[in-house]
């Protein structure tokens, strides 16, 4: 599950062209009451997409130029899985 939280985030990070910067995950618990979990689950299930995602287009300038190539959803966790949970983001692939 924490894999594709950390998947989800990193394209959050990659369109928003690093606006929305992707943290390491952390849980704190309340000292009283119940800590609550809720899943979610995100997928392109069985449909084969080619949908490019890059850096959202209105938040690129010359100042702030695409600091991502663009890629699928399935080339990017199909890469994250590959690359397995070494602490490294598997944005630094799709880096211009």
């Amino acid at each position: 599950m924490l894999q594709l939280i950390r998947a989800i985030y990193g394209i959050f990070q990659l369109i928003t062209n690093d606006k929305f910067v992707s943290s390491q995950h952390k849980v704190v618990a309340n000292k009283v009451g119940p800590r609550v979990s809720i899943a979610s689950f995100f997928t392109t299930g069985n449909i084969q997409t080619e949908k490019v995602y890059g850096p959202i287009t209105e938040l690129l300038s010359n100042d702030n130029p695409a600091k991502y190539r663009g890629t699928t959803l399935k080339e990017y966790v199909d890469y994250y899985n590959a690359k397995g949970l070494d602490n490294t983001s598997a944005l630094l692939h799709f880096k211009i």
